[in-house]
């Protein structure tokens, strides 16, 4: 099938297909032409006039050619969009997300596999580390949670770590959450996340990707997805990361988005914390709760996240008073408590059984409340 080249929507699918044409290159496109078929049917001198790289006008050539390539993955991405559950969301339409389309390089089009209702409502990002402390998931799992009680939905890049703690936190609240896939939607990523993408789907969320269905993990589309991350939503905490996590790249983009930044404090012991401590020394807004979030977004929504009352959940444990938020060893709980190392082990072991201790490689700490 050879695209209608006069259909805004064929004409989007076609233009998406050629070599070398980006989100940028479709905002300088915009500004000259105004709609995709008008370029897609221009002169290519015209064209060659106004500085449209050679691979782009040889691709359009391949087009107008009848390629068959181009064409086979035209008539791939309609029968994509005709499945059930699955759409194609086009910048110019009128669905198009408003927070999105704000961007400097929104993307052209948006494949979506879920409600696209839950795309328009309130949404927080939340990004992290894939290594993170037992603390750190379990932070993260508890406020997207908390998040998602109070209205909002939680968006993330379903990659392992803190994004995945993210989600499911989310679900664990009834709610919906966003996973914004750095690969096309047939080609889940990393794949242990199957399951996951399943239930985000089945619980009224949505899997979004810039990227055409078929397309497997490559060299720089996580960063390029990052931007969409941060451009759905009204602001970006990042929970723990580290100088060189791409939670970073999430949260410059979202800067330059005018979007609000936030960011956890931890342990200066915890690598998986520096990234975020960064962020704070350059203006991010410090969160200890959910209700700092929704204060800095003025956000008519109420926080349900409470502190526990109970100021001494385990008062029969002799290593309570030792134990913080921050991992430390059985020596040193045995230096400070006086007991034994088999009566620390056997206390701590009682503590992590009813669940108010976090067993980890660095160590062991308090549940958070």
């Amino acid at each position: 099938m050879f695209p209608d080249l006069s259909d805004s929507r064929q004409a989007w699918l076609a233009l998406t297909l050629l070599d070398g044409v980006g989100p940028r290159f479709i905002q300088r496109l915009l500004q000259e032409f105004t709609a995709p078929q008008h370029f897609l049917n221009a002169d290519p001198a015209h064209l060659r006039a106004l500085g449209v790289a050679p691979r782009i006008l040889d691709s359009l050539a391949a087009l107008h050619r009848r390629d068959s390539a181009l064409l086979s993955q035209f008539e791939l991405l309609l029968d994509w969009q005709a499945q059930p559950g699955q759409q194609i969301v086009y910048l110019d339409e009128n669905d198009y997300p408003a927070q999105l389309r704000q961007i400097a390089d929104p993307p052209a089009l948006l494949f979506l596999r879920g409600d696209p209702a839950v795309l328009y409502d309130p949404q927080i990002a939340m990004v992290g580390t894939r290594h993170p402390s037992p603390l750190g998931a379990e932070t993260a799992h508890a406020f997207a949670r908390e998040f998602s009680r109070c209205g909002m939905n939680v968006t993330s890049g379903m990659a392992l770590g803190i994004d995945g703690a993210c989600h499911r936190g989310a679900l664990a609240a009834g709610g919906q959450t966003i996973a914004v896939w750095g690969t096309g939607l047939d080609r889940c990523y990393p794949a242990r996340h199957r399951k996951l993408a399943e239930q985000i789907v089945e619980q009224g969320g949505a899997l979004v990707s810039e990227m055409r269905p078929d397309m497997g993990p490559q060299p720089g589309q996580f960063p390029r997805r990052n931007r969409i991350i941060s451009g759905l939503s009204l602001g970006t905490l990042v929970v723990e990361a580290s100088l060189n996590s791409g939670s970073l790249i999430t949260a410059r983009l979202a800067l330059e988005q005018n979007r609000e930044v936030f960011a956890m404090p931890g342990s200066i012991h915890n690598v998986q914390a520096r990234g975020c401590h960064r962020l704070l020394r350059e203006g991010a807004c410090l969160v200890e709760s959910v209700q700092d979030v929704l204060d800095v977004l003025k956000l008519p929504l109420q926080a349900v996240l409470q502190q526990d009352a109970r100021t001494d959940p385990g008062p029969d444990s002799p290593l309570w008073r030792w134990l913080g938020f921050d991992p430390v060893s059985p020596d040193w709980l045995a230096q400070r408590s006086g007991l034994a190392i088999p009566e620390v082990m056997q206390a701590l072991l009682d503590l992590e059984l009813e669940g108010l201790v976090l067993n980890s490689t660095q160590g062991f700490c308090r549940a958070r409340p």
